[in-house]
């Protein structure tokens, strides 16, 4: 997972759900009124089908996104992990280190 450029990770979750939301939107929009449902709100009808389909947008893009990392094996995620702890550790040690030098000084 780590040589697919992260250009290429992000098309392939924003991508299917676009056209997911596209299909819902077209169902949703069809079987009910937004308009009906936002009565409250001063939004026009395209306002309303405007925010259904980036509801719809978002809900796919979440699951495509949730569906990428439990695809990843359990190994490269416990990899990243250890090297984020490693990272954080050495980043922790060098703060320390100056702030014990600032204080001498």
């Amino acid at each position: 997972m780590d040589t697919i450029p992260l250009i290429q990770r992000v098309v392939a979750i924003l991508w299917p759900s676009f056209i997911t939301a596209g299909i819902a939107t077209v169902l949703f929009t069809t079987m009910l009124d937004p308009a009906h449902i936002f009565i409250d709100y001063e939004i026009s009808r395209l306002g309303s089908y405007t925010i259904s389909f980036f509801v719809f947008w978002s809900f796919g893009a979440v699951t495509a996104a949730s569906t990428c990392y439990f695809l990843k094996p359990c190994e490269a995620i416990n990899k990243a992990r250890e090297r984020a702890r490693a990272e954080a550790i050495e980043v922790a040690k060098a703060v320390a280190e100056q702030s014990a030098m600032a204080a001498k000084k």
